[in-house]
């Protein structure tokens, strides 16, 4: 989790990016900024909605939306769609900024994990076709321990085809 004074300074940064766009910096926008950067976990509108709304914010969805998608931009944020029907967002500003995730298909649940043997793949890969890679994506869905522990199961059933044979 990352401490008041890392949540003041990465607001004070997202301020900047606002002053270097040309766009006001509203006490709302800081107050969405500051639920995003207090904490390490994966949070979606719904989550900072009720995060402000228990210490007596009250902004609006649109508002929320609005400000992820500047902190987004900001590159501050990184936005994930986890198969949910819905974002989540994390600040990219953590001790541990290269990381992949391991997401329970039953409960939700999201583990950050880090694999050196990750980042040496992908230099090499880069070297192998002579691409230079930014940046890369892993996620593995899964279920977690407590969801198989509960009974939960995951059904393999493959793709169906539409057309019939005779």
């Amino acid at each position: 989790m990352s401490t008041a004074s890392d949540t003041s300074l990465f607001v004070r940064l997202f301020g900047r990016y606002l002053r270097e766009q040309g766009l006001p910096i509203t006490q709302q926008r800081e107050v969405v900024a500051e639920v995003v950067f207090s904490t390490d976990e994966h949070l979606s509108v719904d989550e900072i909605e009720e995060t402000l709304r228990e210490r007596g914010e009250r902004i609006g969805k649109a508002t929320i939306y609005r400000t992820l998608d500047l902190l987004v931009r900001s590159q501050l944020v990184e936005e994930h769609d986890f198969g949910e029907g819905f974002k989540r967002y994390e600040h990219r500003l953590s001790p541990q900024p290269v990381h992949e995730h391991l997401i329970c298909v039953e409960c939700g649940g999201v583990w950050e994990f880090q694999s050196p043997e990750l980042q040496e793949v992908e230099a090499r890969v880069g070297r192998q076709y002579d691409f230079q890679p930014t940046r890369h994506k892993l996620e593995i869905y899964g279920l977690c321990r407590a969801c198989q522990e509960a009974g939960a199961q995951v059904s393999y059933q493959g793709l169906t085809c539409p057309i019939e044979s005779v």
